[in-house]
């Protein structure tokens, strides 16, 4: 092992740790062997290994953290790291960025079967865990870390600490939760804010930087994650931020295969794998229908994977397409969502949502046992019209 990695791990242990813990981290048992934390770039994978770092039982010089996307490891054998590690009795290995060493997966398998180590590891979210080269599925505790929600986001802002609600307990109970937050806060002032810097922790370092920040999040995601993970042509990745470019503008109603692939110059089999792999490194969501039929003979709904990717990727963005963002944002990640036929969202297979502002009308949703409208710019809701902002508090 070169030197250089345990002084730098050294310096990065010596840092303050962020008081903020993320609801994941609350989560996760970090007695177990090997855990796999993945995300999108921002969404604070290394911070949330930082504090792992700073809660465990282990004396510092038992720990040792290493970046794979560092200089200082050109040339390295993870499992060789691993194996030092041990012997000199380490015992808590921090491996960030890990989607950029080739057959990670051989590795940290090796490091499970052979090591008597614990490892966390982190990467991106479009990481390949299951290829028949080193099958993790069987060993790995695998995690995926989102942004913020705007319940988080108000706890890292204002250090206002709200309970978070299931959606069954939101959906019954809206008209109380909301009154209780409302003690509180100012929901719609904070949410304009969310909106635009609050879906990634680091606004919290500087918000006159955030759009920069975010900028290098969406190229960093493409030009070195996405074209390393899925071998993505150099010259390709101006095509897929014009992608991005393209849907801030559209209604989600307004995607049309054969506009959208002539408007970015390439077939819609091509485009559609850009897309896939796109959503893999969570700037973008994919909605399909839930039946099969459905899905072959309609195209899926596109939208940026979070209302903040507006702000930097156009300057007048469609506002249907952002509060949908928003809504979906805040359920991939513990509901299933598809596309519905009446209505917009299919939650869970039993839950139909129509998103709207003020002047949304019930008409979508008629006759639909189990429907709700989120309504955009509204405090509170009143019988089966929740608002918008409130399914913000589902972790």
């Amino acid at each position: 092992m070169k030197p250089i990695l345990k002084k730098l791990s050294k310096s990065w242990l010596s840092k303050k740790s962020s008081k903020f813990h993320r609801s994941l981290f609350h989560k996760i048992d970090f007695d177990t062997q090997l855990i796999g934390i993945k995300g999108a770039r921002g969404s604070g994978k290394t911070t949330l290994l930082h504090q792992a770092a700073k809660v465990s039982s282990h004396k510092a010089s038992q720990i040792l953290y290493i970046s794979c996307d560092t200089a200082a490891m050109a040339g390295e054998d993870l499992f060789e790291i691993a194996t030092e590690f041990s012997q000199f009795g380490g015992k808590l290995l921090l491996v960030d960025e890990i989607h950029k060493m080739d057959d990670f997966s051989i590795h940290l398998k090796s490091i499970y079967d052979f090591l008597d180590i614990q490892v966390l590891f982190s990467g991106s979210s479009a990481i390949l865990l299951d290829h028949n080269k080193g099958d993790l599925s069987r060993r790995a505790t695998i995690f995926t870390l989102p942004i913020l929600s705007f319940r988080e986001f108000i706890a890292l802002k204002n250090g206002l600490e709200f309970k978070s609600y299931s959606l069954e307990e939101l959906l019954e109970n809206h008209e109380d939760i909301a009154f209780e937050i409302m003690q509180e806060v100012k929901p719609l002032e904070l949410f304009s804010y969310y909106k635009e810097y609050g879906a990634y922790p680091f606004f919290k370092e500087s918000v006159n930087d955030y759009t920069m920040r975010l900028q290098e999040v969406i190229n960093t995601t493409i030009e070195s994650d996405l074209t390393y993970i899925f071998k993505i042509d150099v010259l390709k990745q101006n095509t897929l931020k014009k992608i991005l470019s393209l849907l801030c503008t559209l209604t989600p109603y307004e995607i049309n295969k054969s506009k959208l692939s002539n408007d970015a110059n390439i077939s819609w089999a091509t485009l559609s794998k850009y897309l896939t792999y796109m959503q893999k490194g969570a700037l973008l969501e994919l909605i399909v229908y839930q039946n099969k039929q459905n899905q072959l003979n309609k195209a899926p709904k596109i939208l940026l994977s979070n209302p903040n990717l507006f702000t930097v990727l156009c300057a007048n963005a469609d506002r249907g397409s952002l509060r949908e963002s928003f809504f979906i944002s805040q359920l991939v990640s513990q509901h299933t969502v598809h596309n519905a036929l009446s209505g917009d969202f299919l939650i869970d297979e039993k839950y139909t949502i129509e998103i709207g502002g003020k002047s949304k009308d019930k008409k979508q949703i008629e006759g639909i046992s189990k429907a709700y409208i989120a309504m955009d710019n509204i405090e509170s809701g009143y019988d089966n019209v929740i608002p918008l902002w409130l399914f913000g508090f589902l972790y």
